[in-house]
């Protein structure tokens, strides 16, 4: 199979679950998210990275197909004394998509992805020197779409944030940009670290949708729905679209006007995205 053609690529909302408890694998795929991501990184202890990966290996003899391509793994850092015995259990049980943080150049990615030829790869950015190698890394073999680590990005930096993380606009920036002239899907936005702060869970999630982001990352079951709702297109939105879709088909390609704006091919392009998150 083709790494790139998952559906992980559309996914707007992704799940955390530590990779030491293989209890909330399958209530993590029952939660309604769209991707579900063990992780063998941080929610693991350093005594317990060979432990989590046992459970892991034990744990998907028991999932179904189409549960495993909602699955992604989050290995250890590259250069980290964890990182070649992850990328071994990835190989043996063929994982469908591997997250890798604190990603920070293309030969990091391209020595996973002769290792994973069947893999998906999410590069997780959450350093100063993964940020300067942004291009690469988007241009980089097997790359899905690259997600924000923006909590380890600011300790990095030195940055003490406001709640809206206004000193990390320039960096989503770059991860939309770099990601569109890449041509992969649109990046995954970071966490947001409260799970009952409603109105910030929102906020957040509707800031990634503005700024061009695909989706979210998420630690709690809380925070799917408020996710998935912010980035699922509004009546009106749908409505738009719809209308500059028809508007394109009767011009045959061609330069047309709707509602005194003109209709080109980059409009035309996120009216069909539209509709295709819309499905």
């Amino acid at each position: 199979m083709n790494p790139l053609e998952t559906t992980l690529a559309f996914c707007t909302n992704f799940l955390f679950v530590p990779g030491t408890r293989p209890d909330r694998f399958l209530k993590a795929l029952n939660s309604g998210a769209g991707g579900v991501i063990i992780d063998l990184e941080d929610a693991v202890g350093v005594d317990d990275k060979e432990k989590a990966r046992g459970l892991v290996r034990q744990a998907w003899t028991d999932f179904s197909d189409p549960q495993k391509k909602q699955l992604v793994i989050r290995i250890n850092a590259p250069g980290t004394q964890f990182y070649g015995a992850d990328l071994a259990l990835a190989q043996e049980i063929n994982a469908p998509c591997l997250l890798i943080p604190k990603s920070e150049s293309r030969d990091q990615i391209n020595g996973a992805a002769q290792i994973l030829p069947t893999t998906a790869i999410i590069p997780m950015i959450e350093t100063a020197l993964g940020l300067d190698c942004l291009k690469e890394i988007a241009n980089a073999q097997q790359v899905l779409r690259l997600a924000l680590g923006n909590l380890d990005l600011q300790a990095d930096l030195g940055m003490v944030c406001d709640e809206q993380e206004s000193e990390l606009l320039t960096a989503r920036f770059q991860l939309v940009f770099q990601s569109r002239v890449a041509e992969i899907a649109p990046p995954i936005d970071g966490v947001t670290p409260s799970t009952t702060d409603e109105n910030r869970i929102s906020a957040d999630a509707v800031r990634a949708k503005r700024m061009g982001f695909g989706g979210k990352l998420c630690i709690h079951p809380n925070q799917i729905s408020l996710v998935r709702k912010a980035f699922e297109p509004s009546a009106a939105e749908i409505e738009w679209a719809q209308r500059v879709v028809q508007a394109d088909q009767d011009s045959h390609g061609g330069a047309v006007k709707l509602d005194g704006r003109m209709i080109d091919r980059p409009v035309v392009l996120l009216a069909q995205r539209t509709l295709s998150k819309a499905k």
